[in-house]
This record gives C-alpha cells, sequence and structure tokens, in this order.
C-alpha cells in the first residue's frame, strides 16, 4: 500500500527551506504558489522569484525537491516551475528597442580627454535637438558625474512594464547613468573584471533608457572587458577615437582603431577626434600654440582612411570649466563650444552616411 499525500504534507515539508540571507522559510514569504497538485505520487507547484535572474532560482528548486523526499517519501516526482514577479530584461540584441544610433566614444590611452568630448558631444547632439543618452561605461574611473556637477546624484527606479528600471537622470537635455552614482569610486577598483560587466550590463538593460537618436558611450581608455561586453551586448553604430597630436598617443590610438576594426568585432570607425589640437589664450582667440605638435590625428586619419571628425583646442579656461563640471557645448559662442558643435553635426553626418552605406551593426557572439 502507499502512503497518501496531502497538500499540508508537503507544505510542512517546504517550510524547512529557507531563503538565503533572509533566514525566512519559502513559504512564509509567499514563494509557493497556490497551484499546487498532487497526483498519486506526482507532486507539481510553482516557486515565484521577485526577478527572473534570481541568483538562488536553481539552488531554491534543488532544495526543495530535496526536502520533500527528505520529509515525505523520496519515491515522490516532484516538477517544480518557476515564476518571477518582474519581466525578464529583453533578448539581445533588442535590448534598447527606442535606440537609434549607438556611439562608442574611445581612446588608446587615458589623459587624452576622452570623458570631456563623449561629454561635450552629448550635450552638442542635444543642443541640435536630438534625443541624446550618455552611459559613463568606465567603471573603475567614472568622470561624468564630475563633469556634469552630478556627483550628489542618486537615480532611482520605477516600475515599468513589469520590471523595476533605473531612470537615468536628466540635465543638459542629456539622460544619464554613470556606476560613479551607485558606488564609491574607491571600492569599485577593487572588482573582479565580472562584477564590472555585470554593473555595465545593468545600467544599459536595467535602465530607462527610453526613445534616444543617440546613445553616447563613454568607454575606459585602452582595451579591456569591458569593451568586450559592450560589443557583446550592443550593436555600437560606429566608434569615435579621441587622440591628442603627440607620437605616445597616436600609436595607442591605432590599436583602439583596430580593436574595432578586427573582424569578429567589426564596428565601423566614424571618424577621429584630435583633441588639445593647440594652445590658444582665452584673451587671444587668433593666436594658436602647437604644443604637442601639430595635425598628428589628421595624419593618422589619413593613413587610415578615416575622417577627421574634430580638432579641439585647449583654451585658458577649458579646464576650469571642464573640473567645475560646466561643459563648454553649453556655450557655443566660445572657442572650444563651437569645436564641439562643429564636432557634433559632423558625427550626425558620419553616422547618416555609415547607415546609409553599410547594413545594421551585429552584436559579438559570445562563445558559452
Amino acid at each position: 500500500m502507499h502512503m497518501e499525500i496531502y497538500p499540508k504534507l508537503i507544505i510542512d515539508a517546504l517550510s524547512t527551506v529557507r531563503y538565503p540571507g533572509t533566514g525566512k522559510n519559502v513559504v512564509e514569504m509567499k514563494m509557493v504558489e497556490d497551484d499546487l497538485r498532487i497526483a498519486g505520487l506526482h507532486v507539481s507547484f510553482s516557486l515565484i522569484f521577485d526577478k527572473p535572474t534570481d541568483p538562488f532560482m536553481k539552488s531554491m528548486v534543488k532544495a526543495c525537491e530535496a526536502a520533500i523526499h527528505a520529509y515525505v517519501s523520496k519515491d515522490v516526482e516532484v516538477e517544480i516551475k518557476t515564476k518571477s514577479l518582474q519581466a525578464p530584461r529583453p533578448d539581445l540584441p533588442d535590448l534598447l528597442p527606442g535606440v537609434k544610433n549607438i556611439i562608442a566614444v574611445s581612446s588608446g590611452k587615458g589623459g587624452v580627454g576622452k570623458s570631456t568630448v563623449a561629454a561635450n558631444l552629448a550635450v552638442a547632439l542635444s543642443q541640435m535637438g536630438m534625443k541624446v543618452g550618455l552611459l559613463d561605461c568606465d567603471i573603475f574611473g567614472p568622470s561624468v558625474p564630475k563633469m556634469f556637477q552630478m556627483e550628489d546624484a542618486r537615480p532611482y527606479s520605477e516600475h515599468i512594464d513589469g520590471r523595476d528600471l533605473i531612470m537615468p537622470v536628466e540635465k543638459y537635455g542629456v539622460k544619464v547613468l554613470s556606476i560613479g552614482f551607485f558606488v564609491d569610486p574607491a571600492q569599485a577598483t577593487l572588482w573582479r573584471g565580472g562584477m564590472a560587466c555585470n554593473a555595465l550590463k545593468q545600467l544599459i538593460g536595467d535602465a530607462h533608457w527610453g526613445d534616444l537618436d543617440y546613445f553616447v558611450l563613454d568607454t575606459p581608455p585602452g582595451t579591456s572587458d569591458i569593451h568586450l561586453t559592450l560589443v557583446q551586448t550592443l550593436p555600437i553604430t560606429g566608434a569615435v577615437i579621441v587622440s591628442t597630436p603627440q607620437q605616445v598617443a597616436l600609436a595607442d590610438a591605432r590599436k583602439g582603431i583596430n580593436m574595432y576594426q578586427n573582424e569578429k568585432v567589426n564596428v565601423p570607425i566614424l571618424g577621429l577626434v584630435e583633441n588639445m589640437s593647440w594652445f590658444t589664450p582665452a584673451q587671444h582667440p587668433e593666436e594658436r600654440y602647437y604644443i604637442f605638435g601639430q595635425e598628428g590625428v589628421k595624419a593618422l586619419a589619413e593613413e587610415m582612411q578615416v575622417p577627421l571628425l574634430g580638432q579641439i583646442p585647449v583654451v585658458q579656461d577649458i579646464c576650469q570649466s571642464g573640473d567645475e563640471g560646466t561643459t563648454a557645448a553649453l556655450d557655443p559662442q566660445s572657442v572650444t563650444g563651437h569645436a564641439f558643435m562643429q564636432l557634433a553635426a559632423r558625427v550626425v553626418t558620419e553616422t547618416d552616411r555609415r547607415n546609409s552605406q553599410l547594413p545594421p551593426t551585429t552584436i559579438v557572439g559570445t562563445h558559452k
């Protein structure tokens, strides 16, 4: 004769299973859906999790099975389905359906003003009437919060279409997110590569970016795991490479170009930006001092057969404004502001040209 199984036996067994980190059992946490079915020795029910990405999902299913086998009978056939209260993140590559163009701003090395260019490009595009987002992808050295004078910003999340989404902070008409809003940068530097890449994926896929004409990515200097995550997660429309005219910077810029042009990655290069092209005293805008060498990036652009998108001078007061958190592009009358507006117009032209001549970028396949 076989034993009869009734719901209370199952519920009592499940109440011995605790959810990690809370100390509460799955029954009191209301994780057991009221769809318990018993047919002979066959038992089926669903476990409800908050998010589809719950890290304990698999282990909780195993623990529930084990509890029923231990407390009821090892002959019970257990079938457990999992459900989540939140809708799943959209599948790649349709992570950001409302975004038209994704522009990666890159540099071969640090210290060439890449974040300054990315921030000003975003603001200038917004000034042109575009809908713009800016994501600070430099997990270990986020500088966008400082540039936008938003170091104290703390984004909140809203429940939209069944998901809790981070709301980007808006300033100067640009939607902005940076890991610097969530984590003390000193702590992030201790993270393993995987943690940084996961954090970045959340800022992309679990945020409410909405409809954007341009999504500007301020990528970390050099080539790293973060770049790999970006090209595996987002179909990047084109890359903008920033360099100064110095030889050492040019050598690194060449590496950056090669990274995007690699046949596996295949992200088109929209062009190069020469930053710190010359020094101009604010009082004498007509004077130019070529302190880092002359036209080095122009020569590299010609050699690599990519456009030179713009030359941004150093004006006496630019560092003051960048560090104080005002972006030069807000003042199109200034020498630097004018240069950034020209850059933005050229980026739009080159993006349109790229879109008319080349198929959309496909994300890089991940090898499981």
